[in-house]
């Protein structure tokens, strides 16, 4: 990390930190103060979005379906699939909870970062000690992508939106699918609800 003055922020961001078990005992080591924003969403989307990412570069791969399950008549669903892991939050934040107390924490809702992004800003602010200079007038709808997109002050360039990975219509996923997995994720979910004190609504 660079060097950080009195009064700066160093702000880093890599997704795969929550779910790499080496991670919290590396940070804790390199800085027991850092602050720790996770982004979160529904684990059965998420897992879609992975998949869909993954078949963009890969048009090969087996179906969803094959991936996600071990066994499709019993409904025994394959957990050493990254894309069905990673989503099994409750049991990275186990580990991360070993090393940070949970005040150090923000949990942002994926979904709501997409239908209030200026809401969930003010919150990671906040949570920063930061004064809320990102509000509504900053974002707007990109109807192309379905994400909000954010607006770059006057004079400047085009307004920035998620790159081009982003926003891509997932495949068709059939509904008994689905339903197995939110079956799968519930009982985590709800341990996740607990252990953060936030209703995510995924159920």
């Amino acid at each position: 990390m660079p060097r950080t003055l009195e009064g700066q922020i160093t702000m880093e961001k890599t997704p795969s930190y929550f779910v790499t078990k080496e991670a919290p005992k590396r940070i804790y080591n390199m800085s027991r103060d850092t602050k720790l924003i996770v982004v979160v969403r529904n684990p059965v989307t998420r897992a879609i979005s992975d998949y869909t990412q993954t078949l963009s570069k890969n048009p090969t791969i087996p179906s969803f379906q094959a991936l996600a399950f071990k066994n499709v008549s019993t409904g025994l669903i394959d957990t050493t699939w990254s894309a069905v892991r990673i989503g099994i939050y409750a049991k990275h934040l186990d580990n991360w909870l070993q090393y940070f107390p949970l005040s150090k924490f923000l949990f942002v809702s994926g979904e709501r970062l997409v239908s209030d992004p200026a809401g969930e800003m003010g919150r990671v602010q906040d949570f920063l000690g930061l004064k809320r200079v990102v509000t509504d007038k900053h974002f707007y709808f990109n109807e192309t992508k379905g994400f909000p997109c954010l607006k770059k002050p006057e004079g400047s360039s085009r307004p920035r939106c998620l790159g081009k990975s982003k926003g891509r219509p997932h495949p068709k996923i059939h509904g008994q699918v689905i339903q197995r997995l939110q079956e799968f994720y519930r009982p985590f979910n709800m341990k996740f609800y607990q252990m953060t004190g936030q209703d995510f609504g995924w159920d």
